[in-house]
């Protein structure tokens, strides 16, 4: 199997981080001086410097003029150089150490002459990660004025550009190549984990191949073009968030699946629900429900209605027919860079739908005993409706597996 790929996949430009970087102000609901970011998905959102976070704390300093002063700790210094966009690097010796690291950014952000000034952070302080306790932002700097504007920033990083949705369509490419493969492995007798693997190995070694040597995923949710089942397998399908058990096909089973492919940072999603051997009647009904379920998503989803109105809509049906029982989750949410984005497909997101936002759509249903029923797509927003972005078989025949 081949998957033709019509342009080497581009990473983000230094160019459009740097513009993210200078129009960020402009999202915010109130005047900051300048932003200290902690979360690892901003760092790389507006300098380009992809890391595994630990309990040595990194920030991400920007200015008003978009200056990015990137702040690692010492082990770190070189990986920043290299391969991150920031203006500058500045780094402490270690984690507690002598002086704590929040202190010493305190010192950074006074040096700047920001230690009265109003500061825009995702967190107050580094989150605790991997044990790292300390002190706020607001107390290590008690005269600068510390407002959490994350809800802002995650709308920024919501709308997508163009050079986002071309990465975001690469990896759908490349989730559905891994799919296909996983399909077409999964046989009675056979193993979760070695389908799994086998799928994955493939597709990724081919979607490197395609990409050339200069590809890097740089998403630390997935590696490579991946398919895969978590543990949702027979009756364990009715978990929505199951974890594997290394569970072997039979014949009569509900599958759910997920695919994507992690390229430059960008991720898609892609979900099918699948059967080994010929669907009984009550495993037909299920599926048909859930195809209904998301034919009324993808209707409800146009620009200028919102997150909710589609949630509702979805309700309705659940409502309709009588399958509340069977419900577990709202309908979907924004993705790209992280596999949750916000918003989200619920009733308590009162956000419109814009032009360039990006969602999964994944209503379902779970029916103890029977399985779970669960289509996934990726899609993006456009001015006029929706487009998906995923490209994958939703009917019966072609999702049901010899028996």
């Amino acid at each position: 199997m081949t998957v033709q790929t019509p342009q080497a996949a581009r990473p983000i430009s230094r160019e459009e981080r740097a513009a993210r970087a200078k129009t960020a102000f402009d999202h915010l609901e109130s005047p900051q001086d300048a932003l200290v970011l902690f979360d690892d998905q901003f760092i790389f959102y507006y300098c380009g410097f992809a890391f595994f976070p630990t309990e040595r704390p990194v920030a991400l300093v920007i200015t008003r003029e978009g200056e990015r002063i990137l702040f690692v700790p010492r082990l770190e210094r070189e990986h920043a150089q290299q391969v991150s966009e920031a203006e500058r690097v500045a780094d402490y010796p270690e984690f507690p150490g002598q002086r704590h690291p929040l202190r010493q950014l305190a010192d950074l952000l006074t040096e700047l002459g920001l230690e009265k000034a109003a500061i825009g952070v995702d967190h107050d302080g580094y989150p605790p990660v991997m044990g790292y306790d300390g002190p706020a932002l607001s107390e290590a700097l008690p005269g600068a004025g510390v407002q959490r504007v994350s809800r802002a920033l995650d709308h920024q990083m919501a709308l997508k550009s163009s050079a986002e949705v071309a990465l975001i369509r690469e990896s759908a490419r490349w989730g559905a190549h891994a799919h296909h493969l996983l399909q077409d492995y999964t046989r009675v007798g056979e193993n979760e984990t070695d389908v799994e693997a086998r799928a994955t190995k493939e597709a990724t070694a081919a979607m490197i191949a395609a990409l050339g040597d200069t590809y890097r995923g740089q998403n630390r949710w997935m590696s490579g073009a991946v398919a895969l089942y978590r543990g949702q397998i027979g009756v364990h399908s009715a978990l929505p968030h199951a974890m594997t058990t290394g569970a072997t096909f039979v014949r009569g089973d509900t599958l759910v699946t997920g695919a994507g492919a992690a390229v430059w940072g960008y991720i898609s999603e892609l979900e099918r629900t699948m059967f080994v051997g010929e669907a009984n009647a009550q495993q037909k009904v299920f599926f048909q429900h859930m195809l209904n379920v998301q034919d009324i998503a993808f209707e409800a989803l146009r620009p200028g209605r919102t997150c909710a109105d589609v949630d509702e809509a979805v309700r309705a049906y659940y409502e309709r027919e009588g399958l509340w029982d069977h419900w577990r989750h709202h309908v979907g949410h924004s993705l790209g860079q992280r596999i949750h984005e916000s918003p989200f497909l619920d009733i308590g997101d009162t956000r419109p739908l814009e032009p360039g936002l990006v969602l999964s759509v994944e209503p379902g249903l779970y029916v103890p005993d029977l399985g779970g029923f669960r289509h996934s797509d990726t899609i993006l927003i456009t001015e006029t409706g929706m487009e998906l972005l995923t490209d994958y078989p939703r009917d019966l025949d072609s999702l049901t597996l010899p028996g």
